[in-house]
């Protein structure tokens, strides 16, 4: 062990602790795990007693002052000289950190495919993937990266807006507490049915409306007719006029007149009638107050109501988005799963060609020989016939055979129905010279004897034909593609 190295800087070099375990693509081995958060070193230190930790994990343990190893005391290795922790007792294990950023890995957020290692996970994707789940900073929400911009715009309830009205700004869920007292909401006369009419300006607006009705000024004690502010003033002008004609002082007096009044008092029938008359105001006023609380107690029945309903809405709106979240979820795991089908699909297909030329490699090895001597049998002869006369496969070629291991590679073709001016007459047999791994080290032309036999199955009467080749001829020089030309 290496004697005392410069510890990990005290300003906690890397603030965050080892990578998650599941950003592993391959099997994950103990070395590689930090000994006090038990994750993936991060930025790997050694100390004296060879157990590796993060350097944020490090130094949060030893800030506090020096402490025993957990790792030397579970392994009962324990040291009173190597095994205590404190600044200045371990270094940065920069291989280690090489092999760890080295590793294979994958994104640990659900439906991110990103791939890559270990350090381009740290440099390029930690905190920047767009499926990480973040909570949303104003109602607290977990909603992936790429989706908080459209929650943030359109459906955060602790959203702030901007009254489009007065440009005070106000949270999403107070929306119609504002609107009932936005100073610049417009409002609608209901006399003279002017629109946009700011609320602010509102009262000015209905005081000087000529159609705009009020309760009469009397209502107070029972005139319950609405006259409008035209009306209104004409009355007070009326008033206003009869109180001059009746009060005026006399012209060039020096005291005002005063006036006295008499009242006459009325017949004990019309007292009577008009006593009744009040009474039955009265119960009127009581009737029409009970049915005021009855239907107050309905309305506040009704907005208890109101208010369960609007409950159950956000909550089925928020169920709704929570589908509509695990649905689009569920689309781009359709979506991976299907690139992964098509990708073995083409893989299977790879396998499947390099398969069938394999199977062809192995039959022709199997039919090869390697003494110069091929021995060709034609099996159904009859039907192959028949194809060559109607044209169906006028030619085939035997499996290649060599001279030697080796040597030429040859093979043999056959026109079961002739060809050239043995068309239908004759069977026209060639032998052909093909393009083999040793040609580099034969001698060209090939020069060697070639001998055909048409072998009588009856073994009594062989047609035997022997050449030599014709060594100016291209169809026995050094063949070029993987059949040269034939001869006859």
């Amino acid at each position: 062990m290496a004697a005392q190295e410069p510890s990990p800087p005290s300003s906690l070099e890397g603030n965050k602790p080892g990578f998650p375990k599941k950003i592993l693509a391959n099997k994950l081995e103990d070395k590689h795990l930090c000994n006090i958060c038990q994750k993936i070193l991060r930025k790997p230190f050694q100390a004296q007693c060879g157990h590796r930790f993060c350097s944020y994990c490090f130094n949060k343990t030893v800030s506090g002052g020096p402490q025993k190893c957990n790792a030397c005391i579970k392994e009962e290795l324990f040291e009173d000289s190597t095994s205590i922790l404190k600044q200045g007792c371990a270094f940065p294990d920069n291989a280690a950190r090489r092999e760890i950023e080295a590793l294979a890995a994958v994104c640990p957020n659900e439906g991110c495919s990103w791939t890559g290692t270990i350090k381009e996970y740290e440099l390029n994707h930690e905190g920047k993937c767009d499926y990480m789940i973040i909570p949303c900073p104003a109602c607290k929400e977990l909603l992936r990266s790429n989706e908080m911009e459209r929650h943030n715009e359109r459906e955060c309830p602790e959203r702030t807006l901007n009254c489009k009205y007065c440009k005070e700004p106000f949270q999403f869920k107070n929306i119609k507490a504002h609107d009932e007292i936005c100073p610049k909401y417009p409002m609608i006369c209901e006399g003279c049915a002017k629109k946009k009419i700011p609320r602010e300006k509102y009262v000015d607006h209905i005081k000087l409306c000529t159609k705009f009705r009020a309760p009469c000024r009397f209502h107070v004690v029972g005139c319950d007719m609405s006259v409008s502010n035209l009306h209104q003033s004409l009355r007070d002008l009326e008033m206003k006029m009869g109180q001059l004609s009746v009060g005026a002082p006399v012209q060039g007096a020096c005291a005002p007149t005063t006036l006295s009044t008499s009242f006459t008092p009325l017949p004990t029938g019309v007292g009577a009638a008009l006593e009744l008359q009040l009474h039955s105001e009265k119960t009127k006023v009581v009737e029409l107050s009970r049915r005021c609380q009855e239907l107050e107690l309905k309305v506040s029945t009704f907005e208890n109501i109101v208010c369960v309903l609007n409950r159950e809405m956000e909550r089925s709106a928020t169920t709704m988005e929570a589908y509509n979240r695990q649905h689009r979820l569920d689309q781009d795991k359709i979506e991976i799963l299907s690139n992964k089908v098509r990708q073995l699909e083409r893989t299977v297909g790879l396998r499947d060609l390099s398969i069938v030329e394999m199977e062809g490699k192995m039959r022709e090895m199997s039919a090869a020989t390697y003494d110069g001597v091929f021995v060709w049998k034609i099996s159904d002869f009859s039907k192959k016939r028949q194809d060559a006369i109607a044209g169906r496969a006028p030619a085939m070629f035997s499996p290649a055979f060599y001279t030697s291991k080796y040597g030429y590679k040859m093979c043999l073709r056959i026109y079961l129905n002739g060809d050239g001016t043995g068309r239908g007459t004759h069977l026209s047999l060639f032998f052909v010279v093909m393009r083999g791994h040793s040609d580099a080290l034969l001698k060209w032309p090939f020069n060697q004897k070639v001998t055909l036999m048409l072998l009588d199955q009856n073994n009594r009467e062989h047609i035997i034909d022997a050449f030599r080749p014709d060594i100016s001829s291209s169809s026995f020089q050094r063949p070029k593609l993987s059949l040269c030309l034939c001869h006859v």
